[in-house]
């Protein structure tokens, strides 16, 4: 056909030529609808981006405010708050379908971003730290009142001068978290963009003039170690005990990330060859290695801190030991003189301690020898248990510490027999509440939860009575066995370390009260010897040791994430980079998988 065989040519028409005329203002159809302007305020927008998310308020919307009818008619759609947070002019009335929502959810996935444009990562970062602040503020308060209710009474008679607002720990507690919060991500966020862009083949010349500042700053773990520098905000918080106990169970926490990525790499036990001598493989653990080979060496320094220096043992775990040790620390008697002064448990440790620096005298019993000085100056506080003390008693520390009973073998037998109920009731009781949130186990397998309960608290009970009984029968075994002047002082960390090996009982399951100790010895070791000057004490030095953890913990996770064993922290890691409550290593490494077997 003719039509196929050549193209059709079209006329061309020449362009018009349009008069300008900017005197002229064109004036508008009547039916033509000018483009309405945004109603939004910027200010109010940006409150409620910092207040809660479009995703979140979708899902309140969907559980609780849709479900009153009173609510559901005054509150907005979704897809309204999600345009108002977007800045857009609201013209669109009907909700998200579910393409729409398939589509986002997608999205989210992909970019761990947020369902609207307004919830930048920015925004994210503030929210968060609010939201920090509110919840740490309404909880420090709370804790505060819970505290003063307890202690009306010794308050009634000592009233406290009242702070001001502004000076409460409880708000610079919160100040400092939330602060904290805020600087990691935002230099997190900094520093993980200026490597990439340093890694950029543009940015070449930069390298080469600067091939250490770039190195530094292209190394995977330069945006967690420059993060850390967020912890500075901890000196935000008054320098009291709570800061240091958190800078320490921080570094505790890192230095145990630290020990696993050894472990993994196979840098602590090192590489064997295989069976058949193809290939290498690590060493494992040894079965007897673990965290209970802290105890010894923990309560030995907390024996002897307690004994010595009063000032640096920790008040609460040395009181919870005295109460618990009502066989070698004697009650004052029913019938006790008006003018006669009974010891108290800490005055008897003090007397301890001057029995030890005076090379352990030996004991000459009132009833005896009743014209004769039985007691030297110094040791007079001990002198109502001493002067009803056993006649064959032939150590001061025994007529001491069981003044009634000669036997230390049988005061030791009693201490076991009293205790033991006594300590089992309160572990029953305490590991109960803390298993109420597994009611489900109760109800499924009963015999398995009673038997796992009982089994723990058998355990945790034998470890505790051995430890506390060991230690004070170790003071009358060294009296018996070893000469006076023989390790006379040190006697009392040997026998804490005595003490210290019944972790053995509980070596399986006992690791969070091991590291509880270790960190409290660790605490008063650092003051002891401040104390006696073995070093000096830096000022916010528990601010860098803070610091330092940040920094350990930001590298390992960014080393490899399985080195933090619990999923729990791995998650609260990601979110505090601002990457969601997500256990990411562990989703690309199932991904990775998945993507392998579908290959094969």
């Amino acid at each position: 056909m003719e039509s196929e065989a050549a193209p059709a040519r079209l006329s061309t028409l020449p362009p018009l030529d349009i008069p300008k005329k900017p005197d002229i203002v064109l004036r508008p159809r009547a039916n033509s609808k000018s483009k309405p302007k945004s109603t939004v305020d910027p200010v109010l927008r940006n409150a409620l981006r910092y207040t809660i998310s479009a995703r979140e308020y979708e899902t309140l919307h969907k559980y609780v405010l849709s479900r009153s009818r009173l609510l559901r008619k005054r509150v907005p759609s979704v897809s309204a708050v999600e345009r108002y947070m977007d800045g857009s002019s609201g013209t669109r009335r009907r909700s998200i379908t579910d393409r729409d929502a398939a589509r986002n959810k997608a999205k989210e996935k992909a970019s761990g971003g947020a369902a609207s444009r307004g919830d930048t990562y920015n925004t994210r970062a503030i929210r968060d730290s609010l939201r920090v602040f509110i919840a740490t503020g309404i909880g420090m308060r709370a804790y505060e009142m819970v505290l003063a209710r307890l202690k009306a009474q010794k308050e009634a008679t000592a009233p406290q001068k009242k702070q001001p607002f502004y000076k409460s720990s409880g708000l610079r507690l919160s100040l400092s978290l939330s602060t904290i919060l805020l600087l990691y991500r935002l230099l997190f966020r900094f520093l993980s963009r200026l490597r990439v862009h340093l890694l950029d083949p543009s940015a070449t010349p930069f390298r080469n003039r600067n091939p250490k500042i770039a190195q530094t700053l292209t190394s995977p773990y330069a945006p967690a170690i420059g993060a850390s520098l967020a912890g500075l905000a901890l000196s935000i918080y008054p320098s009291k005990q709570l800061r240091v106990t958190v800078a320490i169970a921080a570094i505790f926490r890192a230095l145990e990330f630290g020990w696993n990525l050894c472990e993994d790499e196979g840098l602590i036990w090192g590489w064997k060859i295989r069976a058949g001598g193809k290939g290498m493989v690590k060493r494992e653990r040894p079965w007897w290695w673990g965290s209970w080979m802290l105890q010894p060496f923990a309560f030995g320094q907390l024996l002897h801190a307690t004994v010595f220096d009063r000032e640096c043992s920790p008040i609460s775990f040395v009181d919870f030991i005295w109460k618990s040790s009502s066989t070698y620390l004697h009650n004052a008697p029913r019938n006790l003189p008006a003018g006669v002064k009974w010891p108290n448990a800490w005055e008897i440790a003090d007397s301890l301690a001057r029995m030890a620096k005076l090379n352990w005298p030996p004991f000459t019993s009132p009833t005896l020898f009743p014209d004769q000085p039985t007691l030297s100056s110094s040791l007079t506080t001990v002198a109502p248990l001493t002067a009803q003390a056993h006649p064959l008693i032939a150590s001061l520390s025994c007529a001491t510490l069981h003044p009634s009973d000669p036997s230390c073998l049988r005061t030791y037998l009693t201490f076991w027999a009293h205790s033991f109920p006594r300590m089992g009731r309160f572990f029953l009781l305490f590991y109960s509440m803390l298993m109420l949130p597994r009611y489900k186990w109760l109800y499924n397998s009963p015999l398995y939860f009673i038997n796992r309960l009982l089994s723990r608290v058998l355990r945790l009970t034998t470890f505790a009575t051995g430890a506390i009984s060991t230690a004070w029968a170790s003071i009358c075994f060294f009296q018996t066995w070893f000469p006076r002047t023989f390790l006379p002082t040190q006697r009392f960390f040997l026998g804490g370390f005595l003490a210290g090996l019944w972790a053995w009982v509980e070596r399986k399951e006992g690791r969070s009260v091991f590291l509880y100790s270790a960190r409290t010895s660790v605490d008063s070791l650092w003051k002891v010897g401040v104390k006696r000057r073995w070093w000096r004490a830096m000022k916010g030095g528990d601010i860098w040791v803070f610091v330092l953890a940040l920094a350990i913990t930001g590298a390992v996770y960014e080393r490899d994430a399985r080195a933090i064993r619990e999923s729990r922290v791995r998650k609260g890691i990601s979110w505090v980079r601002g990457t969601e409550f997500r256990d990411w290593g562990i989703e690309e490494e199932e991904e990775e998988e998945d993507t392998h077997s579908r290959e094969e």
